[in-house]
Protein backbone atom coordinates (compact mmCIF):
# COMPACT_ATOMS: atom_id res chain seq x y z
CA UNK A 1 0.00 0.00 0.00
CA UNK A 2 1.42 3.41 -1.26
CA UNK A 3 0.57 6.24 1.24
CA UNK A 4 -0.29 9.40 -0.33
CA UNK A 5 2.82 12.13 -0.30
CA UNK A 6 1.75 15.84 0.88
CA UNK A 7 3.99 18.69 -0.77
CA UNK A 8 3.92 22.22 0.61
CA UNK A 9 5.42 24.79 -1.17
CA UNK A 10 7.94 27.18 1.29
CA UNK A 11 5.01 29.75 1.88
CA UNK A 12 2.67 27.06 2.91
CA UNK A 13 5.36 25.55 4.72
CA UNK A 14 5.45 28.97 6.69
CA UNK A 15 1.83 29.17 7.10
CA UNK A 16 1.91 26.03 9.02
CA UNK A 17 5.05 26.77 11.19
CA UNK A 18 3.20 30.09 12.17
CA UNK A 19 0.51 28.05 12.94
CA UNK A 20 2.51 26.68 15.79
CA UNK A 21 3.25 30.12 17.61
CA UNK A 22 1.11 32.03 19.99
CA UNK A 23 0.56 35.62 18.58
CA UNK A 24 2.64 35.36 15.54
CA UNK A 25 2.84 38.26 13.30
CA UNK A 26 2.45 36.52 9.14
CA UNK A 27 2.12 38.71 6.45
CA UNK A 28 1.58 37.00 2.43
CA UNK A 29 1.51 39.32 -0.38
CA UNK A 30 2.67 38.82 -4.13
CA UNK A 31 6.06 40.98 -5.54
CA UNK A 32 5.53 42.38 -8.39
CA UNK A 33 9.57 40.77 -9.18
CA UNK A 34 10.63 37.50 -10.20
CA UNK A 35 11.58 34.54 -7.99
CA UNK A 36 15.39 35.54 -8.94
CA UNK A 37 15.30 38.89 -8.41
CA UNK A 38 13.99 38.84 -4.86
CA UNK A 39 16.30 35.35 -4.21
CA UNK A 40 19.20 37.04 -5.08
CA UNK A 41 18.25 40.04 -2.15
CA UNK A 42 16.92 37.44 0.23
CA UNK A 43 19.20 35.00 -0.33
CA UNK A 44 22.30 37.00 0.92
CA UNK A 45 21.45 37.74 4.68
CA UNK A 46 24.75 39.93 5.39
CA UNK A 47 23.73 42.38 2.80
CA UNK A 48 19.69 42.14 1.97
CA UNK A 49 18.52 41.87 5.69
CA UNK A 50 19.51 45.56 7.19
CA UNK A 51 17.02 47.66 6.39
CA UNK A 52 14.67 45.66 4.97
CA UNK A 53 13.95 43.51 7.69
CA UNK A 54 13.17 45.80 10.86
CA UNK A 55 15.28 46.69 13.62
CA UNK A 56 18.34 44.75 11.74
CA UNK A 57 21.16 47.15 11.87
CA UNK A 58 24.05 44.67 10.87
CA UNK A 59 23.97 40.72 10.35
CA UNK A 60 26.97 38.79 10.38
CA UNK A 61 27.30 34.99 9.08
CA UNK A 62 29.29 33.44 12.17
CA UNK A 63 29.37 29.84 11.43
CA UNK A 64 28.19 27.75 7.99
CA UNK A 65 27.47 24.17 7.31
CA UNK A 66 26.08 23.96 3.77
CA UNK A 67 22.35 25.55 4.31
CA UNK A 68 22.85 25.79 8.36
CA UNK A 69 23.90 28.29 9.80
CA UNK A 70 24.80 30.78 12.84
CA UNK A 71 24.44 34.67 12.49
CA UNK A 72 25.19 37.71 14.83
CA UNK A 73 22.47 40.47 15.06
CA UNK A 74 22.27 43.46 16.06
CA UNK A 75 19.26 45.81 15.88
CA UNK A 76 19.08 49.61 15.61
CA UNK A 77 17.02 49.30 19.05
CA UNK A 78 20.60 48.49 20.43
CA UNK A 79 19.32 44.60 21.26
CA UNK A 80 21.83 42.22 20.17
CA UNK A 81 20.52 38.50 18.96
CA UNK A 82 22.92 35.00 17.88
CA UNK A 83 20.69 33.09 15.41
CA UNK A 84 20.50 29.69 14.14
CA UNK A 85 19.68 29.80 10.83
CA UNK A 86 18.79 27.75 7.70
CA UNK A 87 18.67 28.94 4.28
CA UNK A 88 18.38 27.61 0.99
CA UNK A 89 16.11 29.07 -2.10
CA UNK A 90 12.72 30.06 -1.05
CA UNK A 91 12.72 29.52 2.63
CA UNK A 92 14.51 31.13 5.30
CA UNK A 93 14.22 30.31 9.08
CA UNK A 94 15.78 32.16 11.82
CA UNK A 95 16.09 31.79 15.90
CA UNK A 96 17.02 33.02 18.81
CA UNK A 97 16.49 32.60 22.62
CA UNK A 98 13.63 34.88 22.20
CA UNK A 99 12.69 35.26 18.71
CA UNK A 100 11.34 33.55 15.41
CA UNK A 101 11.63 35.15 11.98
CA UNK A 102 11.00 33.29 8.69
CA UNK A 103 10.26 34.04 5.02
CA UNK A 104 8.92 31.86 2.03
CA UNK A 105 8.98 32.39 -1.63
CA UNK A 106 7.74 30.84 -4.82
CA UNK A 107 7.45 31.77 -8.39
CA UNK A 108 4.03 33.17 -9.42
CA UNK A 109 3.95 33.74 -12.54
CA UNK A 110 5.94 37.07 -13.43
CA UNK A 111 6.23 37.77 -9.80
CA UNK A 112 6.69 35.93 -6.40
CA UNK A 113 4.31 35.15 -3.89
CA UNK A 114 6.01 36.10 -0.31
CA UNK A 115 5.44 35.47 3.05
CA UNK A 116 6.90 36.88 6.01
CA UNK A 117 6.35 35.69 10.17
CA UNK A 118 7.93 36.69 13.06
CA UNK A 119 7.04 35.10 16.50
CA UNK A 120 8.65 36.20 20.27
CA UNK A 121 9.37 33.05 22.28
CA UNK A 122 8.77 34.84 25.72
CA UNK A 123 5.64 34.53 28.25
CA UNK A 124 3.00 36.33 27.34
CA UNK A 125 3.66 36.08 23.29
CA UNK A 126 0.02 35.44 23.21
CA UNK A 127 -1.10 38.47 24.52
CA UNK A 128 1.31 40.80 23.06
CA UNK A 129 0.93 39.42 19.24
CA UNK A 130 -2.37 40.77 18.33
CA UNK A 131 -1.04 44.20 18.88
CA UNK A 132 2.24 44.07 17.03
CA UNK A 133 0.45 42.09 14.24
CA UNK A 134 -2.12 45.30 13.85
CA UNK A 135 0.89 47.69 13.71
CA UNK A 136 4.15 46.01 12.71
CA UNK A 137 2.54 43.51 10.19
CA UNK A 138 1.46 46.15 7.21
CA UNK A 139 4.42 48.23 7.36
CA UNK A 140 6.75 45.04 7.33
CA UNK A 141 5.09 43.68 4.25
CA UNK A 142 5.05 47.29 2.53
CA UNK A 143 9.21 47.47 3.29
CA UNK A 144 9.20 44.49 1.20
CA UNK A 145 7.03 45.28 -1.41
CA UNK A 146 8.32 48.91 -1.81
CA UNK A 147 12.16 47.11 -2.26
CA UNK A 148 10.90 44.71 -4.82
CA UNK A 149 8.76 46.87 -7.51
CA UNK A 150 10.52 47.98 -10.41
CA UNK A 151 10.86 51.68 -10.99
CA UNK A 152 8.66 52.71 -13.99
Amino acid sequence: MTWPVGELDEVRRLRALAASFPGVLLEEAVLPSTFEDVWAVLGDPERGFPGLVPDVRTLRVTERHGERMRAAVRGRSGLRGRFDMVLRPGWCLMQSRFLVFGMGAVAAGDGTRFAYMAALRVPGARVLGPPVRRLLGPLILRRFVRRFTPEA
